[in-house]
């Protein structure tokens, strides 16, 4: 027996393992108040807690140039007080009820979570209806949020390796659109920024039928219905916000940026891709192709760029849809002395062997193995069974993709991988930053 079949059969008796085993469907109830606010329940016995998990429909994309970073600067705003609640006192109420809070910004959402103990669930509904209805939004919050996020800026910019890599990514993949900038925003934006802007903001945007609320835990689910409609049955809907016509023009030519910093220790290559929003159905062949190309040791370009060549200390690909299109990456760490042209001609082989030639069955079983595994693993976690409960219904409009989004991946064939890589990944929509060392001595 020859050593392709016998790993071949290892993979299928796996394969066949794996999916006996079956993925427990998530139960949860969804319903909305008469403000719009759309609510989902769940239940999770594994431990005495609950969850609150509040998901708004804005991101950096819905914002405008010279105005960035609204979102992320509501992010914090949002923990500073409210007219029942004393500036400062969110985290330390929630903290000192033995919970812990957080929240984060991408260019799409911004959400906001307190994990309590789950006799602490009505403190926690409480203080999130406080901030969607009762924010206040005056010149002392607003000039300390201002120093936050400038320190923010400052600690992700200076004197750090790469520290711009996102910003310059972004900004060449996405020339020209409102994906170009990155969700912390330009700390000159956030500077002229009137408090009227802010509070427009807030008016426009943080409403209850533009967020959702899951709530997971512990529940007692009549008790938590009751606390859900006291506090926020009395929020006043908004209008639907206006959003901002997010076009990707078409590329037919390639884009490069060369960066130069003084902090910069060894050449990184960055080569990207617009792709597809993840509504589209190629944006699962896309996840399994990056899988197969930086899944791991044993993945084509860790094997060829870092364990056998050793041109690149690093490298990587990372496949990531947004809700208007998607981009899809290569990142490498040069050796010393290595040249951009060498890791740049290996990556362009190690794509079109893809494009010509397809992937193995034994890849094709692997990154499908892995996928199943991480896929099942991940909702042992009552923190991303909420997130994802709140994503595929205000993001996508299909809460049920929590228990059939796995079939999707399952349906992707080896043809559709191939088939991705040969339409998304062209030369003509390359895009290229390049960080340069720069020579100490000149």
């Amino acid at each position: 027996m020859t050593q392709r079949l016998f790993t071949l059969l290892l993979l299928l008796l796996f394969a066949a393992s794996a999916n006996a085993q079956d993925f427990t469907p998530i139960q949860y109830e969804e319903y909305k108040l008469d403000n719009g606010l759309t609510v989902i329940l769940h239940i999770d016995r594994t431990a005495p807690t609950a969850m609150t998990y509040c998901l708004y429909r804005i991101g950096s994309k819905d914002e405008v140039e010279g105005r960035t970073g609204f979102a992320h600067f509501f992010e914090h705003l949002m923990f500073e007080g409210t007219e029942n609640i004393e500036r400062g006192t969110i985290d330390k109420l929630i903290t000192g009820a033995g919970g812990v809070l957080n929240a984060s910004t991408s260019f799409d959402q911004t959400d906001y979570f307190f994990k309590v103990p789950v006799h602490q669930l009505e403190l926690a509904l409480w203080i999130e209806s406080e901030r969607m209805m009762h924010l206040v939004i005056d010149s002392l919050g607003v000039e300390t949020q201002r120093k936050v996020v400038k320190e923010e800026l400052k600690q992700r910019y200076e004197g750090r390796p790469f520290g711009t890599l996102g910003d310059n990514l972004f900004k060449t993949t996405f020339k020209g659109t409102q994906y170009e900038w990155m969700p912390i925003g330009l700390a000159q934006d956030i500077n002229s920024a009137s408090i009227e802007e802010f509070r427009q903001f807030h008016d426009k945007y943080y409403l209850p039928n533009n967020a959702c609320l899951v709530v997971g835990g512990d529940l007692d689910v009549a008790q938590t219905k009751k606390w859900i409609e006291q506090y926020f049955g009395p929020i006043p809907a908004g209008p639907e916000p206006d959003r901002v016509d997010v076009v990707i023009p078409e590329q037919t030519e390639p884009r490069e940026l060369i960066v130069e910093e003084e902090v910069t220790p060894l050449p990184a290559y960055i080569e990207s891709y617009v792709t597809v929003d993840y509504r589209n159905e190629d944006a699962y062949a896309l996840d399994l192709l990056s899988d197969v190309l930086s899944g791991g040791k044993s993945s084509r370009l860790y094997q060829r760029l870092v364990d056998t060549e050793q041109i690149a200390l690093q490298a990587s690909s990372f496949g990531m849809p947004l809700d208007k299109a998607g981009l899809f990456s290569f990142i490498a760490i040069a050796n010393s002395g290595v040249e951009f042209a060498t890791i740049e001609k290996a990556i362009k082989e190690e794509i079109a062997k893809v494009q010509n030639d397809g992937i193995t069955e034994e890849e094709f079983m692997k990154v499908r193995n892995a996928k199943e595994t991480s896929f099942t693993r991940g909702f042992l976690s009552l923190d991303n069974k909420l997130r994802s409960l709140a994503s595929y219904s205000l993001n996508y409009g299909n809460t049920d993709l929590v228990n059939t989004e796995l079939e999707k991946y399952m349906s992707v064939t080896r043809e559709d991988i191939q088939r991705v890589a040969q339409k998304y990944l062209q030369p003509t929509r390359r895009n290229v930053v390049k960080y340069v060392v720069m020579d100490k001595n000149s």
